[in-house]
């Protein structure tokens, strides 16, 4: 076992020093994946170093370099050093870090960490919290306690009878909400069709004027699910003005924050989500902006009572405890890892300065990359950072809308080729975009310079290529 643990270690150490020199984009295909990895199930054993080399060797060419400081697709950060250090212990102490009784050790870290949590955000510290697999699950821990809520007032028990006629909810959201909120809703059973679309503003946020409009529709139970940064422009809606409005209706407000809520931790954009806290409940992650290794989400609901009556449950082989906080009374999940652990890591290492400090240089270093792409010839800024995403878009002279969609997404390709910088692209107000998003911690004033210079390249290639 110490073989191929210690395989597995250099492995990693391998992989964590290289970062900077190895392409930020895979470079081996579908078909080699294939040959090395399908085929039937081996009759026969290996030994568990083989196994470890060969996955080592096989696998390094398929793995973006997403941990490093020049992957700029989509909101992935890396790992701490701590942080990645506690998941591996995490791995190895093999606790089920869903009871105290079942794990004490891992009960109190994730306590702490969810205290932490509420405390840098600056989030209302009687809320509940659980640490989920992603802020996918952490919207539905949320709805969840939103539905059995809105539904207890109208005389109805979801957790007992059940969603088949039970009175109507209907959600209100954002055209710029990530999908996960789509999702969500539908895994809940609330559906897609409860969705109402609230039109944005210029700036990418809902108005006061809008969401007045759809609230004095009707008196349907309501969630109204805001913004706290949205995917591509990092866009905040007007939490002071909307919060108060949805509240005097009786709507429950839920945000998404999966990165943007880390705002909070900075005194430079910490105005612009003014007000968040007044909401019901938020969604962060962990795996985005505070760099813990996959995967993190954490849930945060003010209303304790809906939150718990929404996720627990009993067995009578599992004994509850009453004197320490039992982690599946507010998850999803009865068998789970614990994923509160690398945050606690990761809390501890960088303290608030440090969050602070990580939150601020992403933002610089996001500005910078659409500033210096933006000069070139042949690219254009769609839309500055208010935070730590922005959007450039590239075109021809004389080409139409339709072929600079097409050739900006065939200069994201060229740019990714060269394997000094990753980006994806997206569509924002019909027009394709390359999407700049900033969040891990190793990324450099020098990645920085590396992924302009890569961007500088292609289009110096572009232009001297003839067009059709």
């Amino acid at each position: 076992m110490n073989t191929a643990l210690n395989l597995a270690y250099h492995a990693a150490r391998a992989w964590i020093d290289g970062l900077d020199d190895r392409s930020v984009a895979a470079t081996a295909g579908l078909s080699d994946l294939k040959q090395c990895f399908a085929g039937p199930l081996p009759p026969d054993g290996s030994s568990a170093q083989d196994v470890i080399r060969a996955l080592v060797r096989d696998a390094d060419a398929g793995m973006h370099g997403s941990a490093g400081g020049r992957f700029f697709a989509w909101v992935i950060g890396g790992g701490l050093e701590s942080a990645l250090a506690a998941d591996w212990l995490v791995a190895t102490w093999d606790q089920n870090a869903a009871l105290y009784s079942a794990s004490p050790a891992s009960a109190v870290i994730e306590e702490t960490a969810g205290e932490w949590i509420k405390e840098l955000l600056d989030l209302p510290r009687d809320a509940s919290f659980a640490f989920t697999s992603g802020c996918q699950m952490a919207h539905m821990t949320s709805l969840a306690a939103a539905r059995a809520a809105l539904l207890k007032r109208v005389g109805w028990s979801v957790e007992e009878d059940g969603l088949f006629g039970a009175p109507e909810i209907r959600v209100l959201t954002s055209d710029q909400r990530h999908v996960t909120i789509d999702r969500a809703v539908r895994f809940l059973g609330i559906g897609h069709n409860a969705i109402e679309q609230l039109k944005t503003d210029g700036d990418g946020r809902v108005s006061p004027a809008v969401l007045d409009g759809a609230l004095s529709e009707n008196s349907t139970p309501t969630i109204l699910v805001l913004n706290a940064a949205d995917l591509n422009i990092g866009a905040c809606d007007p939490f002071k003005d909307l919060i108060p409005m949805a509240h005097s209706a009786g709507a429950w407000v839920h945000i998404d924050g999966a990165f943007g809520l880390f705002a909070r931790a900075s005194r430079t954009y910490r105005h612009l989500l003014d007000g968040v806290e007044t909401a019901d409940s938020w969604a962060t992650d962990g795996h985005k902006w505070l760099n813990v290794p996959f995967d993190c989400g954490i849930a945060v609901v003010a209303d304790r009572n809906a939150h718990r009556t929404a996720m627990t449950s009993n067995a009578s082989y599992v004994a509850p405890v009453t004197i320490a906080r039992d982690q599946l009374d507010w998850n999803p999940e009865y068998s789970r890892r614990a994923r509160g652990v690398p945050v606690y890591a990761a809390l501890k290492e960088l303290g608030r300065n440090g969050v602070e400090a990580l939150v601020d240089r992403c933002c610089a270093h996001c500005a910078s990359i659409v500033e210096g792409i933006g000069k070139l010839p042949g690219a254009e800024i769609l839309a500055r950072p208010t935070l730590n995403q922005g959007l450039l878009r590239f075109v021809r002279p004389g080409a139409s809308p339709g072929e600079n969609d097409v050739f900006t997404d065939e200069t994201i390709q060229r740019i990714n080729a060269t394997g000094e910088a990753f980006f994806s692209g997206t569509t924002w107000r019909s027009r394709r975009a390359m999407r700049v998003s900033v969040v891990n911690w190793r990324t450099s004033d020098q990645d920085v310079k590396r992924a302009i210079a890569a961007a500088t390249s292609v289009l110096k290639s572009e232009a001297a290529t003839p067009v059709d």
